[in-house]
């Protein structure tokens, strides 16, 4: 009696993966002054070469004095915004306070270290006002580690934005130049004028 066995060696290997991630890009860019700070953000969501919005905001109100922006996987970001927004009322119902802008820092920080072994894949920036009155930036890795500071960009388009802020804010590579204080209308109008050039307009 003859065994009929097909022959697959022949054929090509052929890998199946799936990823639970896209990216939808996004740039976040924060600068914090003395009694201030600015963040802005571009409003295109987009998968590939294909734009899904040209009108959706990544920068969110979190409280009076703090805002968030948040880029990347557009799924985790309204996922991860909505676990922030729980937590906050919660804290609001039980200490009657909105929290602080360095507590909501440290707060995110604590939410996204929970999912260290499947992060939410975004990057974000807490910007607000402390308890001292003083402008802040918080920028974070996708695990949690953050640190305040007085600029950052995040996103897509960091790589490109960062330098330009190292040199017009750090006056980093400048030769000859007293750095001057940051005004609030110079940080506005910078912030301003990096989203229009990122963009070509």
């Amino acid at each position: 009696m003859a065994v009929l066995v097909d022959d697959y060696s022949s054929l090509p290997v052929v890998e199946h993966r799936f990823s639970p991630y896209a990216m939808n890009g996004g740039t976040v860019v924060a600068v914090a002054g003395e009694d201030f700070a600015v963040i802005g953000c571009d409003t295109r969501l987009s998968e590939g070469y294909s734009i899904l919005s040209r009108d959706v905001s990544k920068v969110r109100t979190v409280t009076e004095k703090c805002l968030l922006g948040c880029v990347g996987f557009h799924g985790d970001v309204l996922t991860l915004t909505k676990m922030l927004d729980a937590k906050l009322k919660q804290y609001k119902h039980t200490h009657g306070k909105d929290m602080s802008c360095s507590a909501i820092a440290q707060m995110l920080s604590s939410t996204l270290y929970y999912r260290r072994f499947f992060p939410y894949y975004t990057y974000n920036m807490v910007a607000g006002v402390d308890n001292e009155g003083k402008g802040c930036v918080f920028s974070y890795d996708p695990v949690g580690s953050y640190q305040r500071e007085t600029y950052r960009a995040c996103g897509s388009a960091s790589a490109i934005i960062q330098p330009l802020l190292d040199n017009q804010i750090g006056y980093k590579n400048q030769a000859n130049v007293k750095p001057a204080p940051l005004t609030r209308e110079r940080a506005k109008t910078m912030v301003r004028d990096i989203f229009r050039f990122r963009l070509g307009a």
